[in-house]
């Protein structure tokens, strides 16, 4: 039988931080794809990874002037269902992942998207069943998997027992490497720690 090597996308955001402690993978993959946060999400990264003792690599491409909405300082785009879309990123990073994943021999690569993205179809678990399929039907066959969705961030949290110490250190901003407090991110940030009562 196969053994497994799982590796995660690990953004330094609460959810990705939430599946890297309840899963506790041989990998870690942060991707600066051009984003304004870049900075901020490989430095809690870093930390979470020596913490838990994940091995973690950078995947560095940039995708800067493809993107759209705040995540790129860019007007978004009309069809956009958010301020922060960027057209295709999960699939962009799901691909990114899976480049280098061949290169390390992982059998699967892990995502955390909950219930709360559900508005954006790369955040739905019909999303990921169709670009499992796709990535299981070419070389390398590694599964794709996000088996968060059912999930908010603070159910995560509660069902994997995650440390207030790890989530304390978590980055969602949208715009700055620095949190703005007011972005869609930190807002969700704000409100899964009062959801935990973490103030």
């Amino acid at each position: 039988m196969e053994s497994l090597k799982k590796a995660i996308l690990l953004s330094g955001g609460m959810d990705s931080i939430c599946l890297a402690y309840g899963l506790k993978p041989d990998l870690a993959y942060t991707i600066n794809y051009g984003q304004n946060v870049a900075e901020r999400e490989i430095y809690v990264s870093k930390i979470v990874c020596n913490q838990l003792e994940i091995e973690h690599k950078i995947i560095e491409v940039d995708c800067r002037k493809l993107g759209s909405g705040c995540l790129a300082e860019v007007n978004k785009h009309e069809i956009a269902p958010s301020p922060e879309w960027w057209p295709y990123r999960n699939q962009l990073l799901v691909t990114l992942g899976l480049m280098q994943g061949i290169k390390d021999n992982i059998t699967e690569l892990h995502l955390a998207s909950v219930k709360s993205d559900v508005f954006h179809k790369d955040g739905t678990q019909t999303f990921y069943k169709l670009i499992n399929a796709l990535c299981c039907y070419q070389e390398g066959n590694i599964k794709v998997r996000c088996d968060t969705t059912p999930y908010y961030t603070h159910e995560l949290a509660q069902m994997y027992k995650v440390p207030y110490e790890l989530l304390s250190i978590s980055h969602s901003c949208h715009i700055s490497n620095v949190a703005c407090g007011t972005c869609n991110g930190c807002k969700k940030n704000l409100r899964v720690r009062y959801e935990l009562n973490l103030y």
